[in-house]
């Protein structure tokens, strides 16, 4: 479900207003539908424009929807991550909670293996991720929750500025 839609225009003042939209914003539903958003984005935007995604990429199926958008306008990929969601730190029983679905479900992360295994699906995911940016020819950057975004996005833009985007 599309929540928020804001129209493409040029200038500062619409920049500034993207920004205190994201900032005021609270939504209404948990779930996250990536490939929805781009199927949106692609059908009612019909100038190409420059499209950022904010996301954690924590969904699945997507990869399609990301290439089409691409193709129609000039996709750039902002994932949004927390350090701490790569390894499990041992700390004995541990009851987590998916944010989207609300589920809950206790873990033994003193168990050396269900660290590993979690670490390795964590890596596994994120080279799936790569893998989907690199094959849609999405630009994309990580930002860590606990650090400063603008050093990531600087790196980005100057990128993109040596490949002509």
């Amino acid at each position: 479900m599309i929540e928020k839609f804001i129209p493409p225009k040029k200038g500062k003042s619409h920049i500034l207003r993207i920004i205190r939209e994201l900032i005021e914003f609270t939504p209404s539903h948990t779930g996250t539908n990536i490939s929805e958003a781009l199927r949106y984005v692609t059908n009612m935007i019909k100038k190409r424009s420059i499209c950022f995604v904010i996301s954690d990429f924590q969904d699945k199926n997507f990869e399609d929807a990301l290439k089409l958008a691409n193709k129609r306008h000039d996709v750039v990929a902002l994932q949004i991550y927390d350090e701490r969601e790569n390894e499990l730190p041992d700390v004995g029983l541990l009851e987590i909670r998916d944010s989207e679905t609300n589920a809950t479900m206790m873990v033994d992360t003193s168990d050396i293996h269900v660290r590993a295994t979690y670490k390795k699906n964590m890596q596994k995911r994120e080279k799936q991720l790569s893998d989907a940016f690199a094959k849609s020819g999405v630009d994309n950057t990580k930002i860590r929750t606990d650090q400063n975004y603008v050093q990531p996005l600087m790196l980005l833009f100057k990128q993109r500025g040596k490949t002509g985007r």
